[in-house]
């Protein structure tokens, strides 16, 4: 199992950089090729949506992104805005992307959700452990060759 492990200041400057990172580890866990594009998109927007809480909150945490490929391609984006901004409080210009909910029921009515649904058939959204924040989990199907 490898995992890479990377934290940025919350610029959006960096989401490119994460997305870049993320297709060449999928692409080296087995990611089948067709859907890299998906897991650039999502990557991005996940990540998007962390830079923008942290923004809007003025937070100079790291937004930190892990990606696994422990049996399959698995991405961890993690923010540290107060939780009430991920479940429908903030007031993020609708340009940006946000959290409208953390429930399963409620996790399209989110622009931000709503387009990772679509990019991810097994995405999770749930609170950090250990303080403020959300943990945004994606995970694609890998074939080893």
């Amino acid at each position: 199992m490898a995992t890479v492990r990377l934290s940025f200041s919350p610029a959006p400057v960096h989401v490119r950089t994460a997305r870049l990172v993320g297709v060449a580890v999928a692409r080296r866990a087995g990611v089948d090729e067709a859907l890299l594009d998906e897991v650039r998109l999502a990557i991005g927007e996940a990540c998007t949506r962390a830079v923008a809480l942290h923004r809007q909150y003025g937070l100079a945490d790291l937004v930190t992104v892990e990606m696994s490929d422990s049996g399959s391609y698995t991405v961890r984006v993690i923010d540290h805005a107060p939780i009430e901004a991920s479940i429908g409080l903030t007031k993020l210009p609708p340009d940006e992307l946000a959290a409208e909910s953390l429930t399963e029921d409620d996790l399209t009515t989110g622009v931000g959700f709503a387009l990772l649904a679509g990019f991810v058939d097994d995405l999770q959204v749930r609170p950090v452990d250990d303080g403020p924040g959300t943990e945004v989990r994606m995970v694609w199907p890998v074939t080893r060759r």
